[in-house]
């Protein structure tokens, strides 16, 4: 089965490896026929990912475009915008071919479902493209769990050589499973805001960040974060909110909520269009945060973001 094919001309494959050789066989064909084709390629994968490969492709390398993604994709609510659309969208005529590796096995629990929640939407953000994105696992380092959520999230499989499409294929399902209800830590400091109260709340939530620790421009891309979500919360959440803030696990987190509802999968993971005024704001939460997770339903919304050192 051509991985092309699938979803019309969308592709997005997940490729089960357990050592080098098995990653490179994997990896290194898809990047040499995509140069041979004239394709334009991006390798998105953690660093030795990236020289394994880089190594193996020898000359054929500088036709690639290569990143970290331990970087890149630190939030996983970047890489759809920031990464994959971001270099799709520089290639609008033909096929484009991208790896794209956002779990691998320093993934904390915590970031965990913000990385199955971007798989289950690159199915979403990219479908009818002509756009081949392959995401390979580490099957003989990831818990049997991850390998099955990759089954429900891609629609085509590549092990032991082998292609054949996902009998577990529910993109849907996984993004509902990953729409946790997210409670804050007991004991957060928490101000109630309105309309009049935006001020209030922005200073609220940078000033118990820098009372935990947080500073110079991690500081200022919080203050950022905050005044875009509270600002949202105003204009379409119902008026007013909540926002908290408490440290865990070495970060400092902060949490916005309201009465609105997101009804959109990919608010927040789409580029700005040339032109567009408003609509960022989310968006922006996403490239200034090191995670970003959001709940909503009937009761409302709420997006806790994290920032470290």
């Amino acid at each position: 089965m051509s991985t092309e094919t699938v979803a019309g001309s969308f592709a997005h494959p997940a490729l089960f490896y357990r050592d080098t050789d098995e990653y490179l066989a994997g990896t290194v064909p898809f990047v040499r026929a995509g140069v041979a084709a004239g394709e334009p390629v991006a390798v998105a994968v953690p660093a030795d990912g990236l020289a394994a490969i880089r190594a193996e492709l020898g000359p054929d390398a500088g036709s690639v475009q290569f990143l970290d993604m331990t970087r890149a994709g630190r939030n996983p609510g970047r890489i759809i915008p920031g990464v994959l659309r971001a270099f799709a969208d520089r290639h609008p005529a033909g096929r484009v071919r991208i790896i794209g590796e956002p779990i691998w096995a320093g993934r904390t629990p915590t970031e965990y479902p913000a990385c199955v929640q971007h798989e289950a939407l690159i199915n979403v953000a990219f479908h009818g493209r002509a756009v081949t994105i392959l995401c390979p696992y580490d099957a003989g380092r990831l818990a049997p769990e991850v390998i099955a959520d990759a089954r429900a999230t891609h629609p085509v499989l590549i092990e032991d050589g082998r292609t054949r499409a996902s009998d577990a294929f529910a993109p849907e399902q996984a993004i509902a499973d990953c729409n946790h209800m997210l409670v804050a830590r007991a004991g957060a400091a928490t101000l109630p805001f309105d309309a009049e109260l935006l001020p209030a709340a922005r200073h609220f939530a940078v000033g118990r960040a820098a009372q935990l620790g947080l500073a110079g421009r991690r500081l200022d891309d919080l203050a950022l974060a905050v005044a875009e979500l509270t600002t949202n919360s105003v204009v379409h959440g119902g008026g007013s909110g909540t926002v908290r803030v408490w440290y865990e696990d070495g970060q400092v987190v902060c949490q916005v909520e309201d009465r609105g509802l997101l009804r959109d999968p990919l608010a927040g993971r789409r580029p700005p269009l040339r032109d567009q005024l408003g609509g960022r704001g989310l968006l922006l939460v996403h490239e200034v945060s090191d995670l970003v997770r959001v709940h909503t339903g009937e009761q409302g919304t709420t997006v806790r973001f994290h920032f470290g050192p």
